[in-house]
């Protein structure tokens, strides 16, 4: 009797297809090109303007722009979904007036009640975004034209100003430049950690990928994107709570615009549009990109006021959307 010896079954590794080159290179592209563009402009500018380089023009970029940062922040978890918030330059406002008038009574009271409201606000649009299916540019268009609202009942239309008390701690919190910018680094740590280290980052991915399958992984994507909306209508109250802070008034005439910049800010960043694919750090270099430039144009065209400086952001926003979609299409077709 002789018996047959079969040969062992191939086994044949699994391999993830590997990414090509162009694909490696729009990678790359997407995620460091704020940086690297940040860098270059850097490099001209210093070598073009004798008081760009200085302490005093970089203190004023980091110190004005600590605000928009936070915005920024909010912004970026919003668009990993997909969705958008039109509403954070109207809560910035807000956030403003209610930590001036909270200073009168206290410095929790001036930290706290600019907070509650924005975490509030963003709760109410994350419900109806996530649970009554309303679209979210509906949503925050109508947040932003409510708070606007809310804003002039508030002071009057206008007629009363909050001022912070000269000797309040409060003050102490948007003075200078190192107390904004520590505050803003250490949230944006916090932000980091949380999109890349915990699960709700990783289902901001997965929905702003594809939703419908992110629910099908059972994914909790209707509590998350409660909580985009209440982490934007946080960051968007605790940066005008910082605002008034530095100003030492709840001005009522600021933030307008201010959404613009911050959606800007965290697509040149690389942040997809349309959402699962982004990063922390670059809206980081994306804020700070577009602060350069606004110095610079703030410099050579000062003649021409914030004219310059909208043009700016609309034409960044616009190439940088474009090249997004041509290397989405390329990458499709590889």
């Amino acid at each position: 009797m002789t018996s047959t010896v079969l040969p062992p079954p191939a086994t044949a590794k699994a391999r993830a297809p590997r990414a090509t080159l162009g694909e490696r290179i729009a990678s790359q592209v997407q995620r460091r090109g704020a940086l690297a563009v940040l860098a270059l402009v850097v490099v001209i500018a210093s070598s073009t303007s004798s008081t760009f380089p200085t302490w005093s023009n970089i203190s004023s970029i980091l110190g004005n722009n600590a605000f928009v940062w936070l915005l920024a922040l909010g912004m970026t978890f919003v668009i990993m979904t997909g969705g958008i918030d039109l509403s954070v330059g109207s809560m910035y406002a807000l956030g403003g007036v209610l930590g001036a008038y909270g200073s009168t009574h206290g410095t929790w009271l001036a930290i706290l009640l600019p907070l509650a409201v924005g975490a509030a606000w963003g709760t109410v649009q994350g419900l109806l975004v996530a649970k009554a299916g309303m679209a979210p540019f509906i949503v925050t268009l109508v947040g932003l034209l409510g708070l606007r609202g809310l804003l002039q009942a508030v002071t009057s239309e206008g007629a009363t100003t909050y001022l912070v008390p000269q000797h309040s701690a409060f003050r102490h919190l948007g003075a200078g430049v190192w107390t904004p910018v520590l505050i803003t680094a250490a949230l944006f740590v916090l932000g980091a950690v949380l999109l890349t280290r915990t699960g709700f980052g990783h289902t901001l991915t997965a929905m702003g990928g594809n939703e419908n399958a992110a629910v099908l992984l059972g994914l909790p994507v209707a509590r998350s994107k409660v909580l985009v909306y209440l982490l934007s209508g946080t960051l968007a109250a605790a940066a005008g709570a910082l605002g008034g802070a530095r100003l030492g008034s709840g001005v009522t005439t600021i933030g307008i615009g201010y959404e613009l910049t911050a959606i800007a800010s965290v697509v040149i960043g690389g942040t997809l549009l349309t959402g699962g694919s982004g990063s922390v750090g670059g809206t980081a270099a994306g804020v700070l990109l577009l602060a350069v430039i606004h110095n610079l144009i703030d410099h050579y065209f000062s003649q021409y006021g914030s004219a310059f400086t909208d043009t700016v952001n609309g034409g960044f926003l616009a190439v940088v959307v474009l090249l997004q979609t041509l290397l989405s299409r390329k990458q499709q077709l590889e």
